[in-house]
């Protein structure tokens, strides 16, 4: 009976079993258990065993001194943890040698000087080591958590989107910084005149707000805050100003409230417009 013929994969389409990955892992204090079972063992060479921070290092001597180890018991739980060691180091080693690569063509190296240090033997063949590479750092660096497919296509797809994330982030950040550059000017003239405004209430415990968290207003959550706190300045004022409490303000505190409301007018269409009107 033939075999069912097996439909082709999507170059492009993520793992849908991505590999099992060891991920982070205190390898100091790893080497530090180890080195405790050696020192136990009473190994006469553990003064020559490298810093607990020197893994490779460290994870060679732990290889050629096994044998001081006397108990089996410490053999057997040493070895399983040079075993889960060296698996750490072999992940990591994708991510550095791709980061290697990347700083490598931005200094200029050719791929043919890249060839020999990839140990292949063609411009050609670097280049799709290295694009095979970029699929994990591709992998590390994604928001969606799915492994990326070491397929030229895969990594393409997957640099595709990283652009448009990246530049969606930009857009907003350059967002954030118009809109700051707007509001912020209106709520200093209201902290400014806030002696005329303040009405040992409402108006006062918004205007507090705005006046601590105008110096620190930088990020996009802060000033999503900040417009808030003046919209709330704003509504009170008006409520205020229906009263005829701001009859007594002076022509400035007036004008800085008309100011800010004027600005946020229409559901503060202007603000998020990126323009006043």
């Amino acid at each position: 009976m033939p075999r069912p013929t097996r439909k082709p994969v999507t170059p492009t389409k993520p793992l849908l079993k991505p590999p099992v990955r060891i991920g982070n892992l205190d390898t100091a204090a790893l080497i530090g258990e180890l080195r405790q079972l050696h020192e136990d063992a009473e190994d006469p060479n553990i003064g020559r065993m490298p810093a607990d921070e020197e893994l490779f290092g460290a994870l060679l001597y732990l290889e050629a001194n096994a044998s001081a180890l006397t108990s089996e018991a410490a053999r057997r739980t040493a070895a399983t943890k040079r075993v889960l060691l060296w698996e750490y180091l072999r992940e990591q080693a994708d991510l550095h040698q791709a980061k290697a690569i990347e700083h490598a063509r931005a200094a200029g190296t050719e791929w043919t000087d890249l060839a020999p240090a990839l140990a292949v033997n063609a411009p050609s063949a670097a280049y799709n080591k290295a694009r095979r590479l970029q699929a994990v750092v591709l992998a590390a660096a994604s928001h969606t958590g799915q492994t990326v497919r070491r397929t030229p296509e895969a990594v393409r797809e997957a640099e595709r989107l990283a652009a448009i994330r990246a530049a969606a982030e930009r857009q907003a950040e350059e967002e954030a910084a118009r809109r700051h550059a707007l509001l912020a000017p209106v709520a200093q003239r209201l902290i400014l005149h806030r002696s005329s405004l303040d009405d040992d209430d409402e108006v006062t415990f918004w205007l507090d707000q705005i006046e601590a968290l105008l110096p620190d207003c930088h990020t996009a959550t802060q000033l999503v805050s900040l417009q808030k706190y003046v919209e709330a300045a704003v509504r009170e004022l008006r409520k205020a100003e229906r009263m005829g409490a701001l009859s007594a303000a002076t022509p400035d505190a007036q004008a800085s409230y008309r100011a800010a409301a004027g600005l946020l007018r229409d559901g503060s269409h202007a603000v998020r417009g990126g323009h006043a009107r």
